[in-house]
């Protein structure tokens, strides 16, 4: 039989307030009867500037804190969990939209999945009053954990959830403002968290919404991208230059296959060449921050671009090889079009082959650089590793056999 608190973050609730608390006092039999031994109602109220913390201090079951000035949604939150006292914690917001009645399914399933963490999810088909532009947002952040960190959450920014005492650790830190929940989301998945979703039914807020669809999505599109850059950097940085890369393609491809009047386009090959060395530099940027990330967190190195290795060998491990042959072409390219003449005036363009010969050099030394990085890194992340198995071999070798003591001999006195 476990303990469970629900935090309410309320800030100028004055209007929808008592319905929520009248609605969650009337789910404690439910919550029996899920299995709690015992509940609580904390609200915290946010610096209201209106009668939201009075209308909660009515209540006897209420356990009432305040701040004294606005500080956020994700800070509300945040101090609640800290006076919380139950084992399960939970929390939905005070302007009615999300059902109280809820509750002891979300528990229910929490308990029977082993989840550390249920989210009531507004997109799961059930009955939702959610606006069509928040709906569409929905959709855009969850493709973009599900490409970002290889896990679907269909509703990340749900202010309705449950999670167990013991996954906070893991879960923070988290912002103090409405990003708080996007933010919560994207570090459940990569700290392998068991996330649930539950469809809940939503009604649309009474009063008026504090959520600016623009303002807080941009929000919330910084908070997932940068909780995946500080767990997965090469996610980011390999998807932009693999986008790179594959316009560098697009372009090399239309320049050799219409290259329009006036003969070769070199404008537009040397922009395909310049994307494709970018896209590549993203790529090795990204893998150096994944070696650093798994050194500080001290776990392995995240399979990257594609949550798993296109190829047997690591593509990092091929660095120092891409770089020296990198260098090679370039001064190669460059011999070659001194010796042809490609360099002189009466060629078309004949700042072209040794802008790529340039190119190429800085992109081989780009690429050697990085490997040398990523050695010394994958030294530094296996180092403890490496000094544990040295000790624990020095210790299983055969043990060393010493000559048996031999009595000292006795003298015969004459």
């Amino acid at each position: 039989m476990s303990t469970l608190s629900i935090v309410i973050p309320a800030y100028n609730e004055e209007n929808a307030i008592r319905s929520v608390l009248d609605r969650l006092r009337a789910i404690g039999p439910a919550l029996r009867e899920a299995g709690l031994m015992g509940w609580e109602m904390l609200v915290v109220d946010d610096g209201s500037r209106d009668r939201t913390a009075e209308i909660a201090a009515a209540y006897p079951e209420v356990r009432l804190i305040r701040h004294p000035v606005n500080r956020g949604y994700g800070a509300a939150l945040k101090t609640g969990f800290a006076h919380a006292r139950g084992e399960w914690l939970a929390f939905l917001d005070a302007d009615a939209t999300y059902p109280p009645e809820s509750l002891p399914e979300l528990y229910r399933i929490a308990c029977t999945r082993g989840a550390d963490l249920v989210v009531g999810s507004r997109m799961g088909g059930t009955d939702s009053e959610m606006p069509l532009v928040r709906r569409i947002g929905n959709w855009g952040f969850a493709f973009l954990l599900r490409v970002l960190g290889g896990t679907t959450v269909s509703d990340s920014a749900s202010g309705m959830r449950l999670l167990r005492r013991e996954a906070l650790e893991r879960l923070y830190p988290l912002p103090d403002g409405l990003n708080f929940t996007p933010a919560m989301s994207a570090r459940a998945i990569y700290e392998n968290l068991r996330v649930v979703e539950v469809p809940i039914p939503y009604r649309e807020r009474l009063g008026q919404s504090k959520l600016h669809p623009l303002r807080d999505g941009v929000r919330f599109l910084h908070a997932i991208v940068w909780t995946v850059m500080t767990y997965n950097p090469v996610r980011v940085f390999g998807m932009a230059g693999f986008g790179l890369g594959l316009l560098g393609l697009a372009l090399g491809g239309s320049a050799i296959l219409w290259p329009g009047p006036g003969g070769w386009p070199f404008p537009r090959l040397f922009a395909a060449v310049v994307l494709a060395a970018l896209g590549l530099h993203l790529f090795a940027i990204g893998t150096l921050f994944n070696h650093i990330v798994s050194l500080f967190y001290k776990r392995p190195i995240r399979q990257g671009l594609f949550g798993r290795p296109l190829f047997r060998r690591p593509l990092e491990q091929r660095f120092l090889p891409m770089g020296a042959l990198s260098i090679a072409i370039g001064l190669a390219l460059y011999g070659w079009a001194a010796l042809a003449g490609l360099t002189s005036p009466s060629f078309p363009a004949p700042w072209f082959v040794p802008a790529v010969s340039a190119l190429a050099v800085v992109m081989g030394v780009d690429l050697l650089t990085a490997g040398i990085l990523v050695r010394a890194l994958t030294e530094l992340s296996q180092r403890e590793l490496r000094i544990r198995r040295d000790l624990e071999a020095g210790q299983a070798a055969a043990p060393v056999v010493e000559p048996i003591p031999q009595p000292a001999s006795v003298s015969r006195s004459a």
